[in-house]
């Protein structure tokens, strides 16, 4: 049995869907409410879905589980309650680690790129346990990634008991299928989309950089088929532990971004530039690249998807279609 949770959210449910292709028994900790995030799980039902309430019980009864993907998270860059960011983002990422450690279960864990700050150049991006205290999140979310991160590498250093394979990922940008219930959290590729198919330019925001053009803000963004694709290549090697990025090692401009999701489109490549909100300034990351040596040394070496190919296959097999989910 595979515990996922977060398994009715966005990566979660693109994991979720892998897994069930490969024939295992799961279990979802999540929450569906009202909304349209069931539609996640529509093609690919679990064998149950407990609320993220509910685990602490659902663990004490000691289920026979091979390992968990713990995707589960507040991941608004705009949150504001630090209270339910720490319960929901560590308190319950410390229960399982403790819970896996202690019956022998793996780990694999989603930490952020969010917690690399302000950092502007390549070379500040490096992943791994040694470097993560000089680390300066910018927002609340962030910093929480980064307390667990530090929690971890605590328990480490202090010899206590750690699952038999644990990993934690720092996703970079992800865009793709199922992200629909995200609202203002939902990638910047179908947000374009959006705008582009009704009819309106793209719309980009000034760059608030001195010296850096409008438009060339660059990130690291990541099709969430090579983001499962990551997961699945750990699952399939226990032996392999750690702190990783996950991005491609690319950064591509927002301007390449727009650009690539009106040729998909197949509109004609209307971009405007508007002001940043003021919420924003000085939260905003301008440049973000993940290095991907570590995860390569460690032997993962599939290729990663371009934007290009990446915003194609989102807008042509999920946007345009009527039923976009996985």
């Amino acid at each position: 049995m595979i515990i996922v949770t977060g398994g009715a959210g966005f990566i979660g449910s693109c994991l979720h869907a892998a897994l069930r292709r490969r024939g295992l028994r799961t279990v979802v900790v999540d929450r569906l409410r009202d909304g349209v995030k069931w539609r996640n799980l529509a093609s690919h039902a679990p064998d149950r879905i407990i609320t993220p309430d509910a685990l602490e019980g659902f663990l004490a009864s000691e289920p026979d589980v091979e390992a968990v993907f713990h995707m589960g998270a507040i991941s608004a860059t705009t949150a504001r309650d630090g209270d339910l960011v720490w319960s929901c983002n560590v308190d319950m990422s410390q229960t399982l680690w403790r819970w896996c450690a202690a019956r022998g279960v793996r780990m694999i864990y989603a930490s952020s790129a969010a917690t690399y700050g302000a950092a502007d150049r390549p070379e500040m991006f490096r992943d791994g346990l040694e470097n993560i205290d000089e680390l300066h999140p910018l927002n609340l979310y962030g910093w929480s990634k980064q307390a667990f991160d530090l929690w971890v590498k605590r328990e480490i250093d202090s010899g206590a008991p750690v699952p038999p394979q644990w990993a934690g990922l720092k996703f970079f940008n992800v865009y793709g299928p199922n992200e629909y219930h995200k609202g203002a959290m939902i990638s910047v590729v179908k947000v374009k989309y959006d705008e582009v198919v009704q009819g309106h330019a793209a719309q980009l925001f000034r760059s608030d950089v001195p010296g850096l053009a409008d438009g060339q803000q660059k990130r690291d963004f990541i099709w969430v088929g090579d983001v499962v694709n990551v997961m699945l290549w750990l699952f399939d090697h226990p032996e392999v532990s750690g702190l990783f990025n996950c991005g491609t090692g690319v950064a591509r401009s927002y301007l390449d971004l727009a650009h690539a999701v009106c040729d998909a489109t197949k509109r004609a490549r209307d971009v405007e530039f508007v002001d940043m909100p003021e919420k924003l300034r000085g939260q905003y990351q301008s440049f973000t690249c993940a290095d991907m040596s570590r995860l390569r040394a460690a032997g993962y070496d599939a290729p990663f998807t371009s934007l290009e190919d990446g915003i194609g296959q989102y807008v042509r097999e999920y946007l345009s279609q009527p039923h976009p989910n996985l």
